[in-house]
C-alpha cells in the first residue's frame, strides 16, 4: 500500500453564515429564506469558474452548514423556501469543469456528501416540521433539480422558460449523482415511461407538461411568483409543530486542533496510523449527567450528545475526503456508563421537546453517515470503555468487534461491560429503516427479545458474546494479538473489494428510498465514473463544452 504522508487538508467543513460565498440565509417569522447565490469566482478549488448558479463541493458545505442551523438556532422556523437570487436560472446543477478536474475519489465523495445533504433536507421536512419548499424560477437543471426533489414541494413559474431536467445521460453519460433516479420514480412517483423520456432529453421540461407527469407540484404565474411562494410557505408553517416563541441553541464554532497524527476535540481524539491505514475514534463520556431539561438546554451547544455528534460528524468528513488511505476506522470509548445512560434516559423521557428531538435525529444522521462510508468499521471493548446506550450503536455499527474478556494484569480497572438501553431497539434507524439490533438478528425475534429483557444491565464478555452483541472474547494474554493480526488483515485486502463486501453485509432486509440511493445508484456511478465513456480521453465529461462529440465505446456490460 502506498503512504502519500502527511499533507494539511484541502478542505475545511466548518463554516457560519457570515462566511458564506453563496447563500443567503434570510430569516422572516416562520418562514426562512433560503438563496442561491453562487459566487462564480468562489470554487472550493482553482481551475473552474461557478456559472449559472452550478455548485462544487464548497458550496454543499454551506448548504449543509445552514440547514443545520435552521434546525438548532430557528426553533420558530417551520417552513423553508429554496429558491434563486437569480431570475433566469434556478441551478445548473454541479459544476462540470469541476467534476472533469476531479479525481475518481473526491466525485465519488462529492456525490455522497450531497446526497446526505439533501437526505438532511428531507429528515428535517419529515421529522423535524420544519418543512423544505423549492421555488424554480429559470433553468432547473441535473444537481440543481436534484436539490428540488429534496424538497417538498416544487412550485415552478410559468412562464414559458423556466424548465426542470436531468439531463446527465445525454450530455455527460453519467447519472444524476445525489439521488435523482431514485427519487423520481419512489419518492414523486413519476410514471416510468416518462421518467424514461425526462432523463434522455437535454432540454428538459416544462409548464403544464412538467405539472401533469409529477415533476413538479404547482404552477404559478411569473407575476405572482414570490407572492404565491410566500403564502404557500405561511400555510406550512401554520401547521407545523416548531415551538414558535422558542429561542434556538447556537452552534458556536467547533474547536479542532489538527495534528500529523490526527485530530482532537472536545469529546473526541482520532489517531491517524497512516502506514497501516487506520484511524483510531476514542469517543470520550461525560462524568456526570445533566439533572433535568432544563440544565441540558443550558448547556446549549455543550450538551454532550450534541457535542459530540458535532465532532465525529467533521471527523467523518474530515477523514473521508482529506484521508482516503485511511480505510479502517476503529472506535473506542472511555468514561462512566452509568452517565451515558443517565443522558439517554433524559433524551428519552424528553424526546417530544424540539431540542431533544433534533439531538437525536442529528445522532441518527451521523451514525447512518459512519455506515455508508466505504471504510471497514471495528470496535474494540476495554476495561474502561462505556459502550452503553446511544454509544453501543458504534459497536452495533461496526463489522467485527472485539471484547476483552476479563482484566488487565498492569490495570486496576473492572472487566470491560456493555449495557443496552430503550434506544438500540429502533431509536436510532438505519437507511434501511431498521434499527441496528434488528437487523443484527432479522431471522430471530426471539434473540431481539432476549436483549430487550437485559436492558440495563452490565453485561460481561461472555454474556454479550452469548447475546449476540460482539463478535470476538480475547482474554488479556491474546487481545493484542488477535486484534493486530485482524487490523493488519484488513489492510491487506482490495479497498475495492471490501467496499462492495461492506455495503453488501451492513444492510440487511428491505429497501428504503435512501438505501436504494446509497446501494444501488451510488454503486452504479461509483462504476460508471470510471468507465471510458464518461471520463476517457473521448468521454463526454472531458469533452462536454469543447463542441466534440464524445465517441463511446458501444459494447454493453
Amino acid at each position: 500500500m502506498s503512504d502519500p504522508g502527511f499533507t494539511p487538508p484541502a478542505i475545511d467543513f466548518r463554516t457560519a453564515p457570515e462566511r458564506y460565498r453563496h447563500w443567503r440565509l434570510t430569516v422572516d417569522g416562520h418562514v426562512a429564506w433560503l438563496g442561491l447565490a453562487v459566487d462564480e469566482q468562489g470554487g472550493l478549488m482553482p481551475g473552474y469558474e461557478l456559472k449559472l448558479n452550478s455548485y462544487d463541493l464548497g458550496v454543499d458545505i454551506e448548504l449543509y452548514d445552514a440547514v443545520q442551523r435552521l434546525r438548532f438556532e430557528h426553533p420558530e422556523v417551520g417552513c423553508v423556501i429554496m429558491h434563486s437570487a437569480h431570475e433566469r436560472v434556478f441551478c445548473a446543477g454541479a459544476n462540470i469543469r469541476m467534476l472533469g478536474r476531479a479525481s475518481h475519489a473526491h466525485k465519488v465523495n462529492f456525490c455522497k456528501f450531497t446526497n446526505e445533504t439533501r437526505n438532511s433536507i428531507e429528515d428535517a421536512s419529515a421529522h423535524s416540521g420544519q418543512i423544505y419548499i423549492c421555488a424554480v424560477r429559470g433553468s432547473c437543471a441535473g444537481g440543481g433539480y436534484e436539490l428540488a426533489l429534496a424538497c417538498e414541494e416544487i412550485i415552478l413559474a410559468d412562464d414559458g422558460a423556466s424548465s426542470v431536467s436531468l439531463p446527465e445521460v445525454p450530455l455527460l453519460a453519467v447519472l444524476p449523482g445525489t439521488g435523482g433516479l431514485t427519487r423520481l420514480v419512489d419518492k414523486r412517483h413519476v410514471r416510468r415511461d416518462r421518467a424514461d423520456f425526462f432523463c434522455t432529453t437535454e432540454e428538459g421540461v416544462r409548464g403544464q407538461r412538467a405539472l401533469d407527469w409529477k415533476l413538479v407540484d404547482a404552477l404559478v404565474p411569473a407575476s405572482a411568483f414570490l407572492a404565491d411562494v410566500g403564502t404557500r410557505a405561511q400555510a406550512l408553517a401554520a401547521r407545523s409543530d416548531r415551538p414558535g416563541a422558542s429561542t434556538g441553541v447556537h452552534l458556536a464554532p467547533l474547536a479542532r486542533e489538527l495534528r500529523e497524527d490526527g485530530l482532537r476535540y472536545s469529546q473526541l481524539d482520532v489517531t491517524l496510523d497512516r502506514a497501516l491505514g487506520l484511524a483510531t475514534f476514542d469517543v470520550h463520556a461525560p462524568r456526570t449527567a445533566p439533572d433535568s431539561l432544563a440544565s441540558a438546554l443550558a448547556q446549549g451547544a455543550a450538551f454532550w450528545p450534541l457535542a459530540l455528534a458535532r465532532e465525529l460528524d467533521d471527523a467523518l468528513l474530515h477523514l473521508r475526503f482529506n484521508e482516503e488511505y485511511v480505510g479502517t476506522w476503529v472506535f473506542r470509548s472511555s468514561g462512566d456508563a452509568t452517565a451515558v445512560l443517565a443522558i439517554d434516559d433524559l433524551l428519552d423521557a424528553n424526546s417530544d421537546h424540539w431540542f431533544i428531538r433534533e439531538v437525536l435525529l442529528y445522532w441518527t444522521r451521523v451514525l447512518k453517515r459512519i455506515e455508508v462510508s466505504a471504510r471497514s468499521l471495528f470496535a474494540l471493548i476495554e476495561p474502561g470503555s462505556c459502550f452503553a446506550g446511544s454509544l453501543l450503536e458504534l459497536v452495533l455499527a461496526a463489522d467485527q468487534s472485539f471484547m476483552l474478556d476479563g482484566s488487565r494484569d498492569d490495570a486496576a480497572l473492572p472487566p470491560a461491560t456493555v449495557a443496552l438501553h430503550a434506544h438500540n431497539f429502533g431509536r436510532y434507524p438505519m437507511v434501511t429503516g431498521s434499527g441496528r439490533v434488528a437487523a443484527r438478528f432479522s431471522a430471530d425475534p426471539a434473540a431481539v427479545a432476549q436483549l430487550e429483557r437485559a436492558i440495563g444491565r452490565a453485561l460481561d464478555a461472555r454474556e454479550s458474546a452469548r447475546l449476540g452483541l460482539v463478535t470476538f472474547t480475547p482474554d488479556d494474554i491474546d487481545w493484542e494479538h488477535e486484534v493486530r493480526i485482524a487490523l493488519e488483515a484488513r489492510a491487506g485486502f482490495s479497498p475495492d473489494a471490501l467496499s462492495g463486501m461492506e455495503a453488501n453485509l451492513r444492510f440487511t432486509g428491505g429497501e428504503t428510498l435512501e438505501s436504494k440511493i446509497f446501494a444501488r445508484l451510488s454503486a452504479w456511478q461509483n462504476w460508471i465514473f470510471q468507465r471510458p465513456n464518461a471520463v476517457g480521453p473521448s468521454g463526454a465529461l472531458p469533452l462536454y463544452g469543447s463542441g466534440k462529440r464524445a465517441r463511446f465505446e458501444r459494447g454493453r456490460v
